[in-house]
């Protein structure tokens, strides 16, 4: 198997991993809306084009790691991440020497990541929610928040 394969592998391995976890979003996001105070929602909707998005971000990220972490960590062995991971480094050869790999840690660094893309999509989400109100009933919206 060629670098260019290893490292399709391992990119692959891990999008799987951090898919898992991504249902659990809806539920942290149901509570986080349900706990929302009057100040919350006045901040949101005086605010700028993602305020809602750093709300979320805000009261749920915490909840949200700590929710995706065995489920990301669980994926990531099953899909042998981490084997292709060590197995990507090998095939580097001597410029994998360069990088402390004790310090990288693949569950970690997946689960920020799909963090970090939750939040993302869920900011355009909002901008073209606040550009165009009818935007609330797309399908991410509907699948997600069963709106």
């Amino acid at each position: 198997m060629g670098r260019v394969e290893i490292a399709d592998d391992f990119l692959e391995s891990m999008n799987r991993a951090a898919e898992r976890a991504v249902p659990e979003a809806a539920v942290v996001f149901r509570g986080a809306s349900r706990e929302m105070t009057m100040a919350d929602a006045r901040g949101v909707l005086e605010s700028g084009e993602t305020a809602a998005t750093e709300y979320l971000q805000r009261t749920s990220k915490d909840e949200l790691r700590e929710r995706f972490t065995p489920i990301v960590d669980g994926a990531v062995r099953e899909a042998g991440a981490t084997r292709s991971y060590q197995t990507l480094l090998d095939k580097v050869g001597s410029l994998g020497k360069l990088v402390n790999t004790d310090k990288l840690n693949l569950t970690d660094y997946v689960t920020d990541k799909a963090l970090d893309g939750i939040y993302f999509v869920i900011g355009q989400e909002e901008k073209k929610i606040r550009a165009n109100p009818a935007a609330r009933s797309t399908e991410l919206l509907k699948k997600d928040f069963g709106g």
